[in-house]
């Protein structure tokens, strides 16, 4: 009985391993996709006039679309229950306050890179028409009230600097009119970073608004465009304290399924913005050293039901994932590779853009079009 348990035990390890054996001749219809995945060209993304005269259908269906709309107000009393333009006379479209930031950047940013655009002139009266001292008074004073002091921080902050940082360096009259006009709410939330951030002991490490990474990164591009040191500086220090002995980020556990963000991707943009190149290349091969592998890849978030407002932020995730792979491919010629990456995310979530149920449509264009400006810089 003895002899024919041993003699059993041998039979199962040697079917065992030829089977192993097999499996590595001869790759399952899985594995041979993602190994076609990998090697798989996928073309660099146009941003052509023509793309523009369709992005900028985008904001201009919503940023004075008011309804519907989510406010996400502390309100201290009846007061406080007002329509959403006359809290917010500017940024009142778009379903949200920091979405129609988002709207009003694609706008300016479509219309200085494509002033011959179909709908130029559309575009330039909507700005007229409502960045006016009076409305941006009102603006600044929700910001400045009592029970409101945190609202859109620091997602919306971020892309309201991301908005100043546009029209500060656009050189155009009219868009100094613009910057100049903006500039007392731009003052506003630079002073809240400045005050939020040293009293910041965590990073927020998260896929959706609050993400620390995105927020510190477009406010640095703002500090650095406008040469603002103090609050350059201070973003420098505190990303260094947040992310600097961070190592082996575990991408395999992204995405979450509501995320238009990478936590691990954000961290990688803001490093590369404040660390001297040589440091941030060590950092990073700690940090991700998955990543100067020629055969990298990354599959996709996978979106299956864009009419889903939280769904449909998949795609985001896809946008915001090439601009960072983009952005390092531009400085770090040994990253290079990683372009066909971003493409890939692209040629998913673009052809979806235009056409798109509201809930995708009043946001993802600017994802796109800040995705598509990094690939072209």
């Amino acid at each position: 009985m003895k002899q024919f348990s041993v003699l059993l035990l041998l039979c199962v390890f040697t079917i065992s391993c030829t089977s192993e054996k097999e499996k590595r001749q001869n790759p399952s219809e899985t594995e041979t996709e993602t190994a076609t995945e990998t090697t798989k060209e996928y073309p660099n993304p146009k941003f052509t006039l023509e793309e523009a005269n369709k992005l900028i259908e985008l904001p201009l269906a919503c940023v004075e679309t008011q309804y519907p709309n989510k406010l996400g107000q502390t309100i201290g009393g009846e007061e406080d229950l007002k329509a959403p333009n006359a809290l917010h006379p500017i940024f009142y479209g778009c379903f949200d306050w920091h979405s129609a930031v988002h709207g009003y950047w694609s706008m300016v940013t479509l219309l200085q890179q494509f002033p011959e655009m179909e709908k130029a002139e559309e575009v330039r009266a909507i700005l007229k028409r409502n960045i006016t001292k009076e409305n941006v008074a009102t603006e600044l004073a929700y910001f400045e009230g009592e029970l409101n002091t945190s609202y859109e921080r620091t997602y919306g902050w971020a892309w309201l600097l991301k908005l100043a940082e546009t029209l500060h360096e656009w050189d155009d009259p009219f868009a100094k009119e613009l910057e100049d006009t903006l500039q007392p709410l731009t003052d506003n939330i630079v002073a809240k970073y400045l005050t939020f951030l040293p009293k910041l002991v965590y990073p927020i490490r998260v896929g959706e608004h609050t993400n620390t990474a995105f927020g510190l990164s477009f406010a640095y591009d703002y500090a650095v465009s406008v040469n603002n040191m103090e609050l350059k500086n201070l973003i420098e220090k505190r990303a260094i304290d947040f992310y600097g002995n961070d190592r082996n980020c575990p991408i395999t556990w992204e995405p979450s399924g509501y995320d238009f963000l990478s936590p691990c991707f954000e961290e990688i943009d803001i490093m590369r913005r404040v660390m001297p190149k040589e440091d941030f290349k060590t950092w990073l091969r700690n940090f991700m050293p998955q990543l100067i592998d020629k055969e990298f890849s990354i599959a996709v978030g996978e979106v299956s039901d864009r009419s889903d407002g939280k769904l449909v932020h998949l795609d985001g995730l896809n946008f915001s994932r090439a601009w960072v792979l983009y952005g390092l491919a531009n400085e770090f010629p040994a990253y290079e590779h990683v372009t066909n990456v971003a493409n890939k995310h692209i040629q998913y979530s673009y052809p979806n853009l235009v056409g798109d149920s509201y809930e995708g449509g009043h946001w993802l264009g600017s994802f796109a079009i800040y995705a598509l400006n990094q690939h072209h810089n």
